[in-house]
This record gives structure tokens, C-alpha cells and sequence, in this order.
């Protein structure tokens, strides 16, 4: 019987370092580690824009960030080093290459550059400038979770009516500047005066967030506003029920695929078995003969 071969350290790597290389697609031990320290890492970036503690902790929040930067720098180089063992056609200098390129990769590289560079740079503006710039790392969640894949699978699939319900926003929008800049503009001019300036109340009020600054006085406008905010109510809702509704369809159909995984692997047990059973009862009778 032929031993079973023994699995290379960068086929490990790969394993426990892409979400979806592990057969049940569950979170190894090395990316829960991952996760925590992102977490820790953007932490440090925002308690670092506070300029009380960056004066009485500088040094202690710099090592933090630099020590981050390197865990992130080993990380970047292992999935570089272990991503040729991913399945499917083409050498290990072409996956490589597309894993340099890839969207999650360029973020990768965005916060190890960002988290090194205090460690070259003195300048109190631009290291403020780069904690800014590194709370990116909080993208990288999306390598390890499955639901931001059937979100955006949910996404892809009912785009033509998310489409449909934003192309209907803008337009009422539009109109909605326009009716204020007509019954409000002569007497606000400095609010209503353009179609420009009305367009700041209209994205305020068609998203139902109101803060109050600009608001029609006049009665016809006070109509046409009352008029815009009830579509801002519909408008807003038709996007959520879509969306809604296509996240429940997309995890339907995940539970039946694990169901009928599930099926497949007690049918092939129980083939098992019976051919087991069959090939000891067959030994059995050429025993007795």
C-alpha cells in the first residue's frame, strides 16, 4: 500500500495563511492571530492621533507601529513565497505576479510601507498623515471573512436593480434641487440661490438626515420639500430591500450546497460500509469452501 505523501512546508503555509485552502473552509489558527493583531494595530494608529498620549508615549507607540509593520512585512512574504501552491494552471512566478497585483496585495503593501515608515521619518505631520492612511488595514478583514464574499456576491447578482433604484435617486435629486431652487431661491439666495447650493438640502434631506441648516421658508417650498422627503423615505428603503432580500437568497443557497455536501458524504460512508461488508462476507464464504 503506497504511504501517503508527506505535505511540504509551503503547501502548510498555504494552507493555514489563504481562508479557503483548509477543506472546511474555516479560520486557521495563524489568520485568527492575524485578525487580533490588525485590530491591535489600528488601534495604536487611532489612539496615535491623539496628541496627549503621542507626547507622553511616542516612542512606546512608534516601536508598536514598527513591530506591526514587521509582522505585516513576514506575512506579505509568506503568502508571496506559499502562493504558488495554489491550485490551477501556471507557473509559480505567474501566481506570484498576480498575487503582487491583486487588490488585497496592493492593501497589504499600502500598511507595511505606512507602519515602516516611522522608523525613517521624524516629521510629526506626515507620520500623522500615514495613521491615517493605515487604518486601510481594516480591509483585510475581507480576506478572512466568507460573509463580505456572499455580500458581494449578493451585490453582483441584483445589480441591475440597485442601478435602476440609484439612477432614480439621482433624478429626484435633481428635481428636488431644482423645485427649491425655483420656490426658494429669490428669497435665500445665498442657500437656494443655484442649483449647486440646493443640492446640498436635497442629498440632506433625500437621505432623512436632516441636520437643519438649510430648510425652505416659503409655503410652496415647505410642499415641495415635504414632497422630496417622503421619496427620500421610499427611495432609501428599495436599496435595503433589495439587498436584504438578496443576502437571504445567497445564504439559502449556501445552507442547501452544505446540505447536499453533507448528503454526499453519508451516501459515500455508507457505500463504504456496504462494499466492506460485501468484500467480508465474500471472504467469509471462501473461507468455508
Amino acid at each position: 500500500m503506497a504511504k501517503p505523501r508527506r505535505e511540504t512546508l509551503r503547501r502548510k503555509t498555504y494552507r493555514k495563511l489563504f481562508v479557503g485552502a483548509e477543506t472546511e473552509r474555516k479560520i486557521s489558527w495563524v489568520n485568527l492571530s492575524l485578525v487580533v493583531i490588525i485590530l491591535a494595530a489600528v488601534a495604536v494608529s487611532i489612539i496615535g492621533t491623539e496628541p496627549l498620549v503621542m507626547r507622553q508615549h511616542r516612542s512606546l507607540i512608534i516601536s508598536l507601529e514598527i513591530g506591526f509593520g514587521i509582522v505585516f512585512l513576514v506575512e506579505y512574504i509568506a503568502r508571496l513565497w506559499s502562493v504558488a501552491d495554489r491550485p490551477g494552471r501556471g507557473s509559480a512566478l505567474k501566481k506570484r505576479l498576480l498575487f503582487i497585483l491583486s487588490p488585497l496585495a496592493i492593501i497589504d503593501m499600502i500598511v507595511i510601507v505606512t507602519s515602516l515608515l516611522p522608523f525613517f521619518l521624524a516629521d510629526v505631520a506626515i507620520l500623522r498623515t500615514i495613521r491615517l492612511i493605515r487604518i486601510v488595514a481594516l480591509v483585510k478583514f475581507t480576506r478572512f471573512s466568507h460573509a463580505v464574499e456572499e455580500i458581494s456576491s449578493a451585490v453582483w447578482g441584483r445589480r441591475y436593480e440597485l442601478f435602476v433604484t440609484g439612477a432614480m435617486a439621482w433624478v429626484v435629486l435633481i428635481l428636488g434641487a431644482v423645485a427649491l431652487h425655483w420656490a426658494e431661491g429669490h428669497v435665500q439666495p445665498d442657500k437656494f440661490g443655484s442649483i449647486p447650493r440646493a443640492l446640498w438640502w436635497a442629498i440632506i434631506t433625500l437621505t432623512t438626515v436632516g441636520y437643519g441648516d438649510v430648510a425652505p421658508v416659503t409655503a410652496l417650498g415647505k410642499v415641495l420639500a415635504s414632497i422630496v422627503a417622503l421619496s427620500g423615505v421610499a427611495l432609501v428603503a428599495m436599496p435595503a430591500g433589495i439587498m436584504a432580500a438578496a443576502f437571504s437568497d445567497s445564504m439559502q443557497k449556501k445552507r442547501e450546497q452544505q446540505l447536499e455536501k453533507k448528503l454526499e458524504r453519508e451516501v459515500e460512508e455508507r457505500l463504504e460500509e456496504g462494499m466492506e461488508r460485501l468484500s467480508e462476507e465474500e471472504e467469509h464464504r471462501r473461507d468455508e469452501t
